[in-house]
């Protein structure tokens, strides 16, 4: 039985995966297509800035969310918590620095 649920959970968390690393893909793409297609417009490479840092901020909630699911699910130890823990201080940084990078400010800050 807990061999079983191991293997579903796996499964579950390589679609999780999948799901991040094709939302940072398929977001890449849709922002480098319409940015090439609008390129000499003035504001064109801050909006493919914009959309880049989105994609990549939904796509690693999605590769966190895995690792929190393994994690908690399937190794629910000491050594892989505080893996997670760091992977989240990192992705956290990460959300930090592309919250300023695409609107200007941190995200604490209103907007004004």
């Amino acid at each position: 039985m807990e061999a079983a649920f191991k293997a579903v959970i796996e499964i579950l968390v390589l679609a999780v995966e999948g799901i991040g690393v094709g939302v940072i893909v398929l977001g890449s793409l849709l922002v480098s297509w319409r940015y090439f297609r609008r390129y000499a417009a003035p504001d064109a490479y801050r909006g493919f800035r914009a959309g880049l840092g989105r994609a990549i901020l939904l796509g690693l909630e999605f590769l966190v969310a895995a690792d929190i699911i393994r994690t908690v699910a399937v190794e629910p130890t000491f050594n892989n918590l505080g893996v997670l823990a760091g992977i989240v201080a990192i992705r956290t940084l990460l959300s930090f620095s592309l919250e300023l990078e695409i609107n200007g400010r941190w995200p604490w800050q209103r907007d004004g």
